[in-house]
C-alpha cells in the first residue's frame, strides 16, 4: 500500500554500498575491495580498516583495476571494483567486455556518482548510457538499487550471485524508505503497490518520485501498479508481463538516457508479449550539464510532475 511507504531518513546510496561490502567481507572471506583511487567517495574506509589485507588501491587506472580484479577470480576470491560509473563503464568497456564479460568472470563492478543527480561536476562525469552498454554485454547482471537500505542489501546479496555484476548507485542523500532487513534478490522485481489503471516501472532514485507520483494519481482516482525494477538484467520479465495486461499502459521512469535503458527493456517485452502504450520518463537523448541535483531533474524532465503528466498520456492513448 502507498500509505505505507514512508521516508525513515535520507542517505546517499553510495553509502549503503559502503556498509553492503563490510558486511559481505564481513560473510566471505573471499570478498577483495579495489578502487582507482576514490576509497573515500566509495565508502570503503570500514572495510579497509577491518580488512586491509583485501584492499587493493589501484591508483587512477581504472582498466587495470578492471584486469586486476578479473585475475583475482581464477584464484576463487569476489572482487569488487569501485569507481565512479562514468569510469566503470565508459573508461574500461574494451576491459570489461574482453576480461570480464567474455571470460564470466566473477567480477561486481560498482558505480558510485551515476546520472544527473552527480550535479556540480557536469557531463563529462554524468554517466547517463551506462544501463545500456553494460546490459548489452552477455552474462552481465545489471542492478540500480533505489535507496540506502537496498544499495545495502543489493551489495550484500551480490557476492552469491555467480557471474559479472554492474551494481549503479549515486551521490546525494535521497528518501530512504526500504526495509532495513529486506531480502533482496537479484532479478526480482519489487511490487510497491498494485493497481489496475496504469503500470509505472521505475529504477534507482526514481523510484521514490514515483512513489510520490503514484500518491498524486491516487487522489485524482488513478490506482497504480507500481513496481520497482531494482534488476534490469536479468529482468523479471513475468512480473512485468503480469503488469502490462492488467493495466494496459506503462509508464517507464530512469535517471538515464532514452535509448537502451530501463524503458527498452520493459518496451522489449511488451511489444513481444503485450503491446500497449508506454510513455517515458528519461533523459532525451542530451548530455547533462553542471548544476545542483534538483535543478539538472528539473532541466531534464526526470520529476514527479513528469512522471503524473506520463501516466495520465499513456492512459489517454488506452483504447
Amino acid at each position: 500500500m502507498l500509505s505505507d511507504i514512508v521516508i525513515l531518513n535520507e542517505k546517499e546510496t553510495r553509502g549503503g554500498f559502503g556498509e553492503g561490502i563490510l558486511e559481505a567481507g564481513r560473510r566471505n572471506p573471499n570478498v577483495i575491495a579495489l578502487t582507482a583511487d576514490l576509497a573515500g567517495s566509495l565508502k570503503l574506509n570500514a572495510f579497509m580498516k577491518e580488512f586491509p589485507d583485501r584492499y587493493i588501491q589501484c591508483g587512477i587506472a581504472e582498466a587495470n583495476m578492471i584486469g586486476v580484479a578479473a585475475g583475482l577470480t581464477i584464484g576463487g576470491k569476489i572482487p569488487y571494483t569501485t569507481t565512479f560509473a562514468n569510469f566503470s563503464t565508459s573508461r574500461v568497456l574494451d576491459q570489461v567486455r574482453q576480461s570480464v564479460a567474455y571470460s564470466g568472470k566473477n567480477v561486481k563492478i560498482c558505480a558510485s556518482h551515476a546520472g544527473l543527480t552527480l550535479g556540480e561536476d557536469g557531463a563529462t562525469h554524468q554517466v547517463l548510457e551506462d544501463i545500456s552498454m553494460m546490459k548489452t554485454l552477455p552474462g552481465m547482471a545489471v542492478v540500480v538499487p533505489c535507496d540506502f537500505n537496498q544499495t545495502k542489501a543489493a551489495t550484500i546479496a551480490i557476492a552469491d550471485y555467480e557471474g559479472p555484476v554492474y551494481l549503479r548507485f549515486g551521490r546525494p542523500k535521497w528518501p530512504n524508505f526500504t526495509a532495513e532487513d529486506q531480502k533482496f534478490e537479484v532479478g526480482k522485481a519489487q511490487i510497491l503497490a498494485e493497481g489496475k489503471d496504469i503500470s509505472i516501472f521505475a529504477c534507482g532514485h526514481m523510484v521514490w518520485l514515483a512513489v510520490e507520483a503514484a500518491r498524486i494519481l491516487a487522489e485524482k482516482g488513478i490506482s497504480v501498479d507500481l513496481i520497482n525494477m531494482h534488476t534490469i538484467k536479468p529482468l523479471d520479465e513475468a512480473a512485468v508481463i503480469a503488469s502490462i495486461k492488467k493495466t494496459g499502459c506503462v509508464v517507464t521512469a530512469e535517471e538515464h538516457q532514452i535509448n537502451g535503458g530501463l524503458g527498452d527493456s520493459i518496451a522489449g517485452v511488451a511489444g513481444r508479449e503485450c503491446p500497449v502504450p508506454h510513455e517515458y520518463v528519461a533523459v532525451m537523448d542530451t548530455f547533462g550539464e553542471s548544476g545542483t541535483p534538483k535543478q539538472l531533474l528539473d532541466k531534464y524532465g526526470l520529476t514527479t510532475a513528469h512522471i503524473v503528466a506520463a501516466a495520465e498520456k499513456a492512459i489517454s492513448r488506452k483504447k
